[in-house]
């Protein structure tokens, strides 16, 4: 970690007021955070803060990013609602009995058997 880094930390601690947080991790997680705050010269509070810090940030970039994406959708949905609602769909006609074999034939396939009935790489 850089000089500069370590003293925006220094600062940080020196000058922000402090509101306690508790968590509750697994043990392997919280050795895995201390592990990581220690590599990164850091205790684990500033690493925690540090890294939620990037999060939000990071969050905070996309929700910028697509801010017009998601206005245009919010329109397209209000608009949406004012449109009269779809009709049911007319009943199927009865199919005929080489249209009902193709369906059969078909689902059989999807799920895995084959003209003859039997599922492939089993024995009959």
């Amino acid at each position: 970690m850089t000089a500069l880094a370590l003293s925006s930390y220094a600062y940080y601690d020196a000058f922000m007021a402090r509101t306690r947080i508790s968590i509750s991790l697994e043990q392997d997680q919280a050795e895995r955070i201390r592990q990581h705050a220690e590599r990164a010269g850091m205790d684990v509070s500033a690493y925690l803060v540090h890294a939620a810090t990037r999060q939000m940030a990071e969050s905070d970039a996309i929700e910028e990013q697509f801010a017009e994406v998601d206005a245009l959708i919010a329109r397209a949905e209000r608009a949406a609602d004012g449109l009269p609602a779809e009709p049911a769909p007319e009943p199927a006609a009865e199919l005929t009995e080489q249209e009902r074999r193709e369906v059969e034939e078909a689902l059989g396939l999807v799920h895995g058997r084959d003209r003859q009935g039997r599922r492939p790489g089993h024995a009959a």
